[in-house]
């Protein structure tokens, strides 16, 4: 019985974490497509910085990341599509999670 309970508090703690890294994965992908679209906005240095903090504060309207295509599409306008813009945050989602996974004690 006491196997079977720490088996369960183990996945739970895994479940956790798991959801824990992607939020975190999530969150800093926004951060960098939001730093990419500064540029594109011409924006440096501070202001980048404070864009893609709006940038990963957008994301909490709704659940998914439509909302951040959104603010995206909305501040680009003709700078970039709504495709380009999926594509720059698949990539940066990609990044993310190996920034993380380096980041990680013993990687």
């Amino acid at each position: 019985m006491n196997s079977f309970k720490d088996r369960e508090k183990g996945f739970e703690n895994k479940f956790a974490h798991d959801q824990e890294m992607q939020f975190r994965a999530v969150a800093r992908a926004h951060k960098l497509v939001g730093l990419w679209a500064a540029e594109l906005l011409g924006k440096r240095g501070d202001e980048a910085a404070s864009y893609a903090i709006e940038v990963v504060k957008s994301d909490f309207e709704e659940a998914g990341q439509e909302d951040v295509v959104r603010k995206l599409s909305r501040d680009l306008g003709d700078k970039a599509d709504e495709a380009t813009i999926r594509t720059k945050m698949a990539e940066s989602l990609q990044l993310a999670k190996v920034q993380l996974m380096t980041e990680l004690p013993g990687s």
